[in-house]
């Protein structure tokens, strides 16, 4: 029997057919809509349907069917939904995953729909109760757990020093962190108290961190505890337990016969176990997993989703997940429980088989047109590059052992396939100049090449304080990317290193490195002149494909060759490739199906060849793991980006490591070996190459072709602090992020010509402004005082100073980051003393020309804002003298004895805060113009760096 979609419920009609969740909640056991408004609102006497649907990349639409269980739900209602999740996922095709969720334990699937968290309200329709709204606000205590997910319930028991709570009272939201929790579920938990002042407090309430160990000192602290009654010892372990520990003697495998279990005796879990006419249960202890057959009835189904239910009742265990998947369509997890399970076949495109038909008739002279999908339609699906192409490609070395020989500007984009080669390339980027650092390593190069360059690269990026992104790519599994900085790649067969000439030698192996008077033979491929390669194959026939355009050349004879399903854009790369390899040079057109017989002498012959072109790998969604590896992290943002974690984002077609400011520093050296364990693993089951490109990124720079997965606000990624400081400071300042910097600047890449004239030169040009002082990097201190010394005209405006709120600065007083209010009046008025010695513009003799002697002869027009400039310097010029006489009542100290490193210090009741307040006028003027002397004779990027507080004192 099967089940359409016009046997469901009216309520489930229709359902599952575009991108979205969905949800229905059971009243009378039938499901009801929830409207959107109210979606992640749920109550703990009911239970509910949650239909989530996501579109891939291809267009496929794929379902997650989950069903909540609240703890006040009766087991009736809990039988009834897991029917109705079945009759849906048969109506849906039946190649839906189901999921039970049982509230407090579900999944971090589940979870991720409805960040920060669902807190279950009381009450229920299904159990009888109402759902009331009290009339005054309760005082709650929750209790926050998981660093990517939390989970919030009522905490009923007394504090402790391993978790974050969070206490609700009708003013203010204290925010409890226990001195063991980590600062993960720290900032984690403070999306949670976000999420409350909008949800039960319309957005209007203070907040309020207090840290465990922090006593009545602290006014916030004091009263914390004077809410409950007083400060009190707290247990040194937590008094509250999961209660999700699980007695097993193992894995577990049953048939499920006519509501009967029946165990399967094996000495190892093999997917022939499982048989397509029926379903089974797999009991791993904490999860239950039923798997249902193809061959299988929507009764059988039923009956084992029954008994699955009553397995949970019987085995003591209510509170464990139950996930159902189909034949076909097992999960990750499912089939990571087998000792073994054999690779998914990839399912042959249609397209291929209507390639070689078309090239077939099309050597017989039939009109194939409209067919097949021409190189350049299918052109326009291939991958963005997101990186801008106009950048510099600044130096590229070929590797000879431990040697790095620089490449001519001519060769750059020559590599040969026994060697390997680091790459530099510079481009625009929000701020500043990006840097990309890659080593390409060669198919045939040798392991004491490649170790070699990817030491030296790693080197490249550390002397460069980790600011560049670094690349591993391997020859064949280019990205867009690298082709796109390359432009115009050619790859030659053999090599010219010593390593690999050596290991040739040894193993007698043929040196078929290329030889410009030889016969060789090159395939040219590529999406347009920005684009392009041209790759050197086994000069053979059978190298031949109709679907590619070639390059052969021998015998003082150069031949080019187009296949029948060719475009004219394939033919322009080619002139363009030809250009390349063999300039000015006459050449002799062969079309396929036309070839001269010395065409067929050079490739040794005539013989079958393909049609169809090469398929890559396409690109997946995305997804993102710590680097454990020990979860995944569903439905990601950017604020899933802990600095003080590492993560891999999975694109199947390439990997990122991205690695956080505040990441364990024992790590960092490893990231890279950190990504090829991962494809190692193969943690997906995807058939990862170990040869799949991988792009090591550091927090704070980012490139667009990485920042692309997220919704990106690049001012979060800039923000100094920790984890839980940043949310905290976000939090305190409305939502918005302390540092406002430009978003990201993204190329146009749509308006690029897919083929531009021939005659138009490559323009590849260093956009850089020399003026333009670079910030990023700079610290806040040097920030603070910088300002003072900067001509305020040509000082950068896009980037403020930044700011931290006054809860931040309680927290943290030892901060760097400099306060909100105002600067010394003491440092203002000496440095105002320091600026009135300068010449003025008017002082300073100029010649003027024409145009500008006319506009000094012109009256002065008083506009509106110079008149605001004008109020301003009168303001400026009172807070000056009201600092003048403020300081002559303060004792006066020599430098020396101000110093921080001083053997006779200055008595401790004076303001460390404004040293410069206690020197004379003239000490501080002399010893201000002297540190400011010696600060702009140092490099640039040490100014940047450099903290002239510290340096002057």
């Amino acid at each position: 029997m099967t089940f359409s979609m016009r046997d469901l419920d009216e309520a489930l009609q229709g359902c599952g057919q575009k991108s979205g969740i969905e949800i229905w909640r059971i009243e009378n056991f039938k499901p009801v809509t929830i409207p959107k408004e109210s979606h992640g609102k749920f109550f703990t006497g009911d239970s509910y349907i949650v239909l989530k649907t996501t579109a891939s990349r291809s267009g496929s639409l794929h379902h997650d069917i989950h069903y909540w269980l609240g703890k006040d739900s009766t087991q009736d209602e809990a039988g009834a939904v897991a029917i109705m999740t079945v009759e849906l996922d048969s109506a849906l095709g039946g190649r839906a995953v189901q999921y039970r969720e049982v509230q407090g334990h579900e999944t971090e699937k589940f979870l991720s729909y409805f960040k920060p968290c669902i807190i279950p309200q009381e009450g229920g329709v299904a159990s009888g109760f109402n759902h009331v709204k009290p009339d005054k606000h309760q005082t709650r205590l929750y209790i926050c757990k998981g660093k990517h997910v939390v989970r919030v319930r009522f905490a009923r028991s007394t504090l402790n020093h391993d978790d974050v709570f969070i206490l609700d009272t009708e003013s203010k939201i204290f925010q409890f962190s226990g001195s063991s929790s980590s600062i993960q579920e720290r900032a984690k938990a403070l999306e949670v108290v976000q999420y409350i002042k909008d949800t039960y407090h319309d957005g209007k309430c203070d907040i309020a961190a207090v840290e465990d160990g922090r006593l009545m000192a602290d006014a916030e602290a004091g009263e914390f505890w004077g809410l409950f009654g007083g400060f009190a010892p707290l247990p040194k372990k937590s008094a509250l337990s999961d209660h999700r520990t699980v007695g097993s003697d193992g894995i577990k495998l049953f048939s499920v016969e006519k509501g009967q279990t029946k165990p399967i005796e094996a000495e190892s879990l093999q997917k022939e176990l499982l048989d397509t006419n029926k379903c089974y249960i797999l009991d791993c202890g904490l999860e239950l997993f039923v798997w249902k057959g193809k061959n299988t009835s929507i009764d059988q189904r039923k009956r084992a989703s029954e008994t699955a239910e009553e397995f949970f009742r019987s085995s003591e265990r209510p509170k464990s997940n139950l996930v159902s998947v189909m034949e076909g369509f097992e999960t990750v997890m499912f089939r990571s429980k087998f000792d073994s399970w054999p690779a998914t076949s990839a399912v042959t495109e249609p397209q291929h088989g209507r390639g070689k038909v078309a090239a077939l008739l099309q050597r017989r002279g039939v009109n194939v047109q409209g067919l097949v999908k021409t190189s350049s339609s299918s052109s326009k699906d291939e991958p963005k590059p997101y990186i801008d192409g106009t950048g510099n490609l600044q130096v590229v070395w070929r590797i000879n052992r431990e040697e790095k020989i620089p490449l001519e500007a001519a060769e750059q984009s020559k590599f040969y396939t026994g060697d390997c080669y680091i790459f530099q390339y510079s481009y625009p980027g929000e701020d500043r100049e990006e840097t990309l650092v890659g080593t390409w390593l060669g198919k045939q190069s040798v392991e004491e090449d490649r170790a070699s360059a990817i030491s030296m690269a790693g080197k490249m990026v550390e002397s460069m304080k980790f600011m560049p992104a670094q690349a591993r790519i391997y020859e064949g599994k280019e990205p867009i990317q690298f082709f796109v900085i390359m432009q115009s790649f050619i790859t030659f067969k053999g090599g010219l290193s010593d390593a690999f000439k050596k290991y040739i030698a040894e193993n007698e192996v043929p040196d078929t490195t290329y030889d410009a008077e030889g016969v060789a033979l090159f395939r040219v491929q590529g999406s347009g002149p920005e684009n392009m390669q041209a790759i050197q194959i086994e000069a053979v026939s059978t190298g031949l494909n109709s679907s590619y355009c070639y390059i052969l050349h021998g015998d003082s004879t150069v031949f080019t060759w187009r296949g029948n399903l060719t475009s004219s854009d394939d033919q322009e790369l080619m002139e363009r490739m030809l250009d390349l390899i063999k300039p000015n040079e006459n050449t002799k057109a062969q079309k396929e199906g036309s070839e001269s017989e010395q065409f067929w002498k050079l490739l040794g012959g005539k013989s079958e060849y393909p049609s169809q072109k090469i398929k890559k790998d396409g690109e997946s969604d995305p997804h993102l793991f710590s680097c454990t590896f020990s979860n995944e992290i569903f439905n990601f943002t950017q604020d899933d980006l802990m600095t003080e974690d590492i993560f891999i984002l999975d694109c199947h077609t390439e990997i990122f490591v991205w690695v956080g400011q505040q990441a364990d520093p024992k790590k960092k050296p490893k990231v890279l070996a950190i990504g090829e364990k991962f494809l190692k693993h193969d943690f997906l089951l995807e058939n990862l190459a170990s040869e799949t490109p991988i792009y090591i990124v550091t927090e704070g720079n980012e490139p667009p072709f990485f920042t692309r997965f997220f919704t990106w606000d690049s001012s979060k990624s800039a923000m100094h602090g920790n984890s839980f400081q940043k949310k905290l400071a976000i939090l305190t300042n409305k939502g918005r992020p302390l540092l406002e910097k430009p978003k990201r600047r993204v190329p146009a890449y749509s308006s690029r010509s897919s083929v531009p004239d021939k005659s138009q030169p490559r323009s590849r040009s260093m956009t850089s402004t020399p003026d333009r002082a670079r910030v990023r990097g700079r610290s806040p201190a040097f920030n603070a005082l910088a300002a003072n010394f900067e001509n305020i005209g040509t000082r950068n405006q896009s980037t403020p100073p930044p700011m931290v709120s006054p809860l931040v600065r309680k927290l943290y007083p030892k901060s760097l980051a400099p306060d909100l209010t105002p600067r010394s009046a003491a440092f203002a008025a000496r440095t105002a003393l320091f600026e009135k010695s300068r010449p003025t513009p008017q002082e300073t003799p100029s010649s003027l020309g024409p145009s500008e002697a006319t506009n000094e002869a012109e009256p002065p027009k008083t506009t509106e804002d110079e008149s605001m400039s004008s109020i301003r310097e009168d303001s400026k010029e009172e807070e000056e003298e009201e600092a003048e006489e403020e300081e002559s009542s303060l004792p006066t100290f020599p430098y020396e004895r101000l110093k921080t490193d001083s053997e006779d210090p200055p008595p401790s009741d004076i303001d460390l805060t404004r040293r410069e307040a206690y020197m004379s006028a003239a000490e501080f003027k002399e010893k201000l113009e002297m540190t400011k002397s010696e600060f702009y004779k140092l490099p640039k990027w040490k100014q940047n760096k450099l903290k002239m507080a510290v340096h002057l004192f």
